[in-house]
């Protein structure tokens, strides 16, 4: 698997970002239309994994991904910083910042280098507190997730740690929810699609089920369920790979054999 759950998360609701799909029935939601597509989340998830996997600045892995895929779908802003000759931060608290993180919940030790990286990660563009506290608290619970820390573990953390408000349920959030690019405005509704969820495929299904920024949301709730769960339906792992291009596939790949490898030496005690 590994990046599989974000990319998927990302091409799923990739075909409901701009057309959204409120339901309270989201098991229905059909999650492998043949119009699902990457998009900017999963360019810059796998220039994270490329920088974190082999100690690249943050900031040259993603300017060069950015450059290579120019229309995946990027903000207004972010467009103009990869175009720049030498890109400095601009002070956003857009959720870019959390969409991209996942691969560094994966990678580092302890939770205390976890959070460092993600930080690094984040500031390169998203220097304001609320950007790096957003990607921060995702990386945090991919983390925890697949140190196979329970739901509440996991949510009491993230509530007391970044002072995120989990208790809503996504019934309740529904109704009023409208699409809303800030890590305060996308970064808990997809940590608590999660925690409602009852296995992978689902989460998927519940986050795109609220509206809003879809791909971004679901990309984020997908990293966290796939470290969670440990498992992606082979139908869906087949359906992410056709859809992507041989350079994203080499990533993946390097990033689950180093992480195998990290496993191997440190075991499952602490990482």
């Amino acid at each position: 698997m590994m990046m599989l759950g974000a990319i998927l998360g990302d091409m799923a609701g990739s075909i409901y970002e701009r057309n959204n799909l409120k339901t309270d029935k989201p098991k229905e939601i059909n999650l492998l239309n043949p119009r699902c597509k990457f998009t900017d989340d999963t360019v810059l998830t796998c220039a994270i994994a490329e920088a974190a996997l082999s100690d690249r600045d943050y900031k040259k892995a993603i300017k060069e991904w950015a450059l290579r895929y120019p229309n995946a779908g990027y903000g207004g802003m972010f467009r103009k910083w990869f175009r720049q000759d030498n890109p400095q931060p601009y002070n956003s608290f857009g959720n870019g910042s959390a969409m991209r993180v996942s691969p560094i919940g994966f990678l580092f030790y302890t939770l205390e280098e976890t959070l460092a990286e993600a930080k690094k990660s984040a500031e390169c563009t998203h220097n304001h507190p609320e950007g790096i506290k957003g990607a921060q608290a995702i990386a945090a619970a991919v983390f925890m997730a697949r140190n196979h820390k329970s739901k509440k573990e996991i949510k009491d953390y993230i509530e007391q740690t970044f002072q995120y408000n989990l208790s809503q349920t996504i019934d309740e959030i529904r109704p009023s929810y409208s699409f809303d690019v800030t890590c305060q405005g996308s970064v808990p509704q997809s940590i608590i699609a999660f925690l409602e969820s009852e296995n992978f495929v689902h989460a998927l299904q519940i986050a795109i089920s609220i509206g809003g920024d879809s791909d971004t949301i679901a990309c984020m709730t997908g990293s966290i369920a796939e470290a969670y769960y440990e498992h992606i339906p082979q139908d869906y792992i087949e359906f992410a790979l056709e859809k992507m291009p041989d350079d994203m596939k080499q990533v993946r790949d390097y990033m689950e054999i180093e992480f195998k490898k990290r496993l191997n030496i440190r075991g499952n005690n602490g990482f």
